[in-house]
């Protein structure tokens, strides 16, 4: 049997005092220049605060919540063939699909400073448009394809 996984403590970034904004940080993160990802996120929250006057903070966990599935398929084999089976996601899982997704579309996006696309993404997110919410889409409308499948959950 295997060991559990000893989930790592990840403590709150400097500014909004927060969880979630310091993973955050650490996905934009790329071969660990966590100052420059710091940088990029706060100049998105920025731009997010001046264009629509609110706090950034409530808009990034309401940009994440809608992104987040409820659903997604999980291949299982079943007696020599494989079944795309419909399992509804965790937590944890959920925040990191969202997370994932948002910075995909963010990357995705050219001729612009990643500050700029990451809060554009994140508007696009809160008003449930973008390429994010396109993928959650997708992947709720292939569960909801192969529900009858939902039999072999477990």
């Amino acid at each position: 049997m295997r060991r559990a996984y000893k989930k790592h403590k990840i403590s709150p970034d400097g500014i909004y005092n927060e969880v979630v904004v310091s993973q955050f940080i650490n996905k934009v993160m790329k071969s660990g220049k966590k100052t420059i990802a710091q940088k990029i996120v706060y100049a998105a929250f920025n731009i997010i605060k001046d264009k629509t006057k609110k706090e950034p903070l409530e808009i990034f966990k309401l940009a994440i919540e809608n992104a987040s599935p409820l659903l997604e398929v999980k291949p299982k084999r079943i007696g020599g063939a494989t079944y795309q089976v419909p399992m509804e996601v965790r937590g944890e899982r959920r925040l990191a699909l969202a997370t994932k997704w948002i910075l995909d579309a963010a990357r995705a996006k050219k001729g612009k400073p990643m500050a700029e696309k990451l809060a554009a993404e994140l508007m696009d997110c809160v008003n449930n448009q973008g390429n994010a919410i396109k993928k959650k889409a997708d992947t709720h409308r292939m569960a909801e394809a192969n529900k009858a499948f939902a039999r072999f959950a477990r």
